[in-house]
């Protein structure tokens, strides 16, 4: 019977003893299947290459997270989206620990963010939210609504019926002006168009405001992967079929740098640009280079200036706090619903530039050099 219970209670203790090894090792597979530490690889993917901003966007986070210890393999698709599908591939079978997507159509990558999820990868959208996937942790971007408002305000300011104070000017109108929007597949677009419309429409339905093209809603105005050469090709079309017999455009809503100096060019080839035919008031956003040049020559009239330092410092922040097992800031968690669900989201404050402050804003912040202007 003694050692009857002998033997039993050493199989007690052996059986404790593997069920304490298998807790722990439980324990340490969902540790590591929620959090990584420093050396972890990172997936980032950005649009293109074409636009100078993605650019600074993929610099600017990789630089952030290498300098906390992570590792980081930074795609840029060229605005293919097959491309961009199989970079995402490529960095889940590569063994990332958490992606980070600027994606070309937030409804295309569905299926690659099933096996992110189905590894326990976290995805974090940055600046264009996607679409229709439950798979979405976090979203870092500007307030998109109110960049448009502040595009469409810029208009109402070159025009003069607004000062850039925010208070009423002393135009009357009634002013000829034509819109622009951006991709129907990226979802800042309709954020964009919508601030900016929702500014604009007082003005339309009183008649202070002219579409004389008739081209108001999102679907006709939308230019696809914000391509400049789709957007110049657009407004000589509008130019040659609406503005004859000399009736004059006086305004142009463009949501995108690059938009604005297509559109810019196919005035120029129209006369446009001339002493006795200056410029119409054009708008823009992302405060590139040769837009921000173009301001100071008096071609385009304003940009919304985004400090993607900022949001690239969010996002890596974000990004940080939930390889290590915590709960990242954000600051709007009913605004961004992706068709599936509302994506917590750290909204950033664009501002407007035009000619009279664009020192202030972009080379006395460091974003810019004064030689890079020049």
């Amino acid at each position: 019977m003694k050692l009857t219970r002998i033997a039993a209670a050493a199989a007690g203790l052996v059986l404790a003893l593997s069920a304490t090894a298998c807790g722990s090792s439980e324990k340490t597979a969902d540790k590591e299947a929620g959090t990584a530490g420093e050396g972890s690889l990172i997936g980032v993917t950005m649009p293109t290459k074409s636009s100078e901003r993605w650019i600074a966007d993929g610099n600017n986070v990789k630089a952030a997270l290498e300098k906390l210890g992570y590792k980081v393999d930074l795609q840029y698709a060229e605005n293919d989206i097959p491309t961009q599908v199989n970079q995402i591939e490529n960095q889940i079978t590569k063994g990332a620990k958490l992606l980070i997507i600027a994606s070309i159509d937030g409804t295309a990558i569905t299926t690659q963010l099933q096996e992110a999820a189905d590894k326990k990868i976290p995805v974090i959208a940055y600046d264009r939210l996607i679409r229709k996937s439950p798979n979405v942790d976090y979203y870092a971007t500007f307030d998109n609504y109110k960049v448009g408002v502040q595009q469409a305000t810029s208009l109402l300011v070159g025009l003069g019926l607004k000062k850039e104070d925010g208070s009423d000017g002393t135009a009357t109108g009634p002013f000829n002006v034509e819109l622009f929007a951006g991709s129907p597949d990226d979802n800042n677009a309709t954020f964009f168009f919508n601030g900016a419309m929702d500014t604009l429409k007082p003005y339309i339905d009183k008649g202070t405001l002219v579409v004389k093209s008739g081209q108001t809603d999102f679907k006709t105005v939308a230019i696809l992967r914000w391509d400049p050469a789709t957007a110049q090709k657009r407004m000589e079309d509008i130019i040659t079929k609406t503005y004859t017999g000399g009736t004059k455009v006086q305004g142009v809503l463009s949501p995108y740098d690059g938009l604005s100096i297509g559109i810019l060019s196919a005035l120029k080839s129209s006369g446009y640009g001339t002493a006795g035919q200056p410029y119409p008031i054009v708008t823009g956003q992302d405060a590139e280079v040769a837009s921000v040049k173009s301001i100071i020559a008096g071609e385009q009239y304003a940009t919304i200036y985004k400090d993607t330092r900022k949001l690239a410092d969010v996002t890596v922040k974000m990004a940080d706090a939930v390889l290590k097992g915590g709960k990242p800031e954000t600051n709007n968690t009913k605004d961004y619903d992706n068709g599936v669900k509302v994506v917590p989201s750290y909204l950033l404050e664009p501002v407007v530039v035009y000619k009279s402050n664009y020192k202030s804003v972009l080379v006395d912040s460091g974003y810019y050099t004064e030689d890079q202007l020049k």
